[in-house]
């Protein structure tokens, strides 16, 4: 896995901890509302990243190289 798509996993966990608690609940069961929060924030996080790749790259290089830059971005094929 691309070593910022760990980064942004570790970022929306940390995330979920802050607003949620615990993986866990008082029972020892796991916790869907934090499981829930910390889906949500990875996929914001990761969307957020490639729009700004996106609008860099058609600023700066045209249109027809986003999907390439945000593919490479995420070490995606």
């Amino acid at each position: 896995m691309n070593e910022r798509i760990k980064e942004l996993a570790e970022q929306a966990w940390d995330s979920a901890r802050d607003e949620i608690g615990s993986f866990v609940d008082d029972g020892g069961e796991v916790n869907w509302d934090f499981l829930h929060t910390y889906d949500k924030k990875f996929a914001e996080l990761i969307v957020r990243e490639c729009a700004d790749i996106a609008d860099d790259n058609y600023i700066h290089r045209g249109s027809r190289t986003c999907g390439l830059a945000i593919r490479q971005h995420f070490g995606v094929e």
